[in-house]
């Protein structure tokens, strides 16, 4: 069994108060763990408060703890001076070279000091996550991939990919073709999680890899464009098949006006479980994640046990199939696969987050991937591809086939558990963008305040929900998920890009995670992006080119932004 041991560092510097700078931090966050490697043990935990550094440390099973202690030493202190980060400063190990003269209990009450701390005093602790706890174990953050991602569109997107495209195997070949690139991406953000398992995720990617100005288009993109729009493609499904549950067809006025003010309402629910706390939304994610991923498996179970269906299906054609249809179809799968990303949001609350973080993603989005594929077999078993494009609600009638018209009722149900569940994930995940961008000074200050009692970026969360409140009531769901995948794309792609520009910059760089298949898995991703956003801008030059010119926006907004920020800090020094 591993050895677990605790080591409180202290920072000596001259500043007064005795803080360490934010670049320190980060420097900190970084070297540690390759330090660690060096000596066959692997840190666990990192946290720094004021002027103190907290790690424990997992080791083989018999360690040599005096020579641990003296490398951990005499490594920091070199890699200090060669990075230029502590030229008039000075580390010390609190636990000296024997660690018998100061025991693992004394260890454990300076290292719980230095966490209260951080809780009382957030303002003090570490950027990049470090001030949100991290309460997501592998399992809970399997939870957020999976629940961010079966939402409506395993049920509505089928009938859309049979018109445009009206043939089996292509059909499939669209799902499986969406599915490689949503691994090629989870492959490819593995290893920038494991480098970075800080709150952000993609905003964090893209600013290591690119700089602020692209990080900041990000943040601009998801603030106005990108997640509102996504929650009211995810609650517009959820409003409608509770009108058509009660007894009200959303298709006529003024019900169809109802679906709006339902989705609002549904937003501003799933904003107040995840404002008190993590471990509150991120419970009723993984039990509602669960219930669907069971109840999808079910329906694809009875399909093939008790459906009067026919394998000839898998045969018929409805038509010839053109290249353009195919890129468009492909466009719809995409936002029936996005979620694998938005896990890389929360990586500031994933615990051990090095291992966890490339395993949840990589274990979520297979599950994802098989799950749709079995879905599409089965609704493909019991309806015709023909049939099926003129089947929005693909699913109920699936089920209907299998039980009656309680099939029905029981697939309503379980769209509404899917979209609820993806809508407490997407906002469990999305104001964390929002709060790194202002802890990095990318946004008001205020957006990163972290709510004193439950510990969750709260004033990012009423932004993020307020904000797709007023999407939901001015959109349709066509327009609400085209617009989404328009622009979240390009940053997807961007992200990818990073770990191309950091294996150049940084090619010694220790690296916890590597991409598998690299250069080729990031490469095709990023190919397959580009393409995809070339055909929707050649089939809808409008809408893409608006969603385009919303991105480009936000270039003058940031050197705006940067002018009131310097602006604001000489004001404050003149005084």
């Amino acid at each position: 069994m591993p050895v677990r041991i605790y080591g409180l560092l202290t920072w000596t510097t001259l500043r007064r108060p005795p803080l360490i700078h934010p670049r320190v931090a980060e420097f900190l966050s970084r070297v540690l763990p390759e330090i660690a490697r060096r000596h066959d043990a692997r840190i666990v935990e990192i946290g720094i408060v004021r002027n103190h550094v907290h790690i424990i440390v997992e080791l083989s099973p018999r360690p040599d703890l005096p020579r641990l202690v003296q490398g951990l030493k005499g490594d920091s202190a070199r890699i200090a001076n060669r990075d230029g980060y502590m030229p008039r400063a000075r580390l010390q190990w609190a636990a000296g070279y024997d660690f018998r003269s100061l025991g693992v209990r004394d260890l454990q009450r300076a290292i719980a000091y230095v966490r209260n701390q951080a809780q009382r005093h957030p303002e003090l602790a570490i950027r990049w996550g470090e001030r949100l706890i991290r309460r997501l174990g592998l399992w809970s953050a399997v939870a957020v991939l999976v629940g961010s991602t079966i939402g409506s569109g395993i049920f509505r997107t089928p009938a859309r990919i049979a018109v445009y495209v009206p043939a089996p195997v292509p059909m499939f070949g669209v799902w499986v073709l969406g599915g490689l690139l949503a691994l090629c991406g989870a492959l490819t953000y593995a290893e920038l999680a494991a480098l970075y398992p800080r709150s952000g995720g993609v905003y964090v990617y893209i600013r290591e890899g690119f700089g602020r100005l692209p990080a900041f288009l990000f943040g601009w993109t998801e603030l106005l464009l990108i997640r509102a729009s996504a929650l009211g493609a995810i609650a517009t499904p959820f409003a409608e098949y509770l009108l058509r549950s009660l007894g009200y067809d959303p298709k006529i006025e003024p019900n169809a006006t109802y679906v709006h003010y339902v989705a609002a309402g549904a937003i501003v629910l799933t904003a107040s479980v995840n404002y008190v706390g993590v471990r509150w939304s991120s419970l009723v994610l993984n039990l509602t994640t669960g219930a669907k991923y069971g109840a999808l498996m079910l329906l694809v179970l009875l399909a093939f046990a008790i459906g009067q269906g026919d394998f000839g299906h898998f045969s018929q054609a409805a038509g010839s199939v053109q290249p353009a249809s195919f890129g468009l179809a492909l466009v719809s799968v995409l936002w029936a696969y996005d979620g694998w990303g938005d896990l890389s949001f929360v990586g500031g609350e994933v615990r051990d987050p090095e291992r966890n973080l490339p395993r949840a993603l990589v274990l979520g989005t297979l599950s994802v991937i098989a799950i749709y594929l079995l879905a599409n077999a089965a609704y493909l078993y019991l309806i015709p591809i023909a049939q099926m494009g003129h089947s929005p609600l693909v699913a109920a009638d699936a089920a209907q086939l299998i039980v009656g018209q309680l099939g029905v009722g029981l697939v309503a149900v379980l769209v509404m558990l899917a979209t609820f569940s993806t809508l407490v994930g997407s906002i469990l995940t999305s104001p964390r963008i929002f709060f790194a961008m202002a802890d990095d000074g990318l946004l008001f200050r205020q957006v990163a305040r972290v709510h004193p009692r439950f510990h969750t970026p709260s004033v990012s969360i009423v932004v993020t929900g307020a904000l797709g409140v007023v999407w939901v009531l001015l959109l349709n769901f066509d327009q609400l998920a085209d617009q989404f995948v328009v622009a979240i794309f390009p940053f997807y792609a961007l992200a990818a890009a990073a770990v191309l520009a950091l294996r150049r910059r940084q090619p010694d760089r220790p690296r916890p995670v590597k991409v598998l298949g690299y250069p080729v898995v990031p490469l095709l991703f990023i190919l397959a992006t580009f393409l995809i956003l070339g055909n929707a801008l050649r089939e809808h030059p409008g809408s893409t080119g608006l969603a385009f010119g919303g991105i480009l926006l936000g270039v003058p907004v940031y050197f705006a932004w940067q002018r009131w920020q310097r602006r604001g800090a000489a004001a404050i020094s003149g005084r």
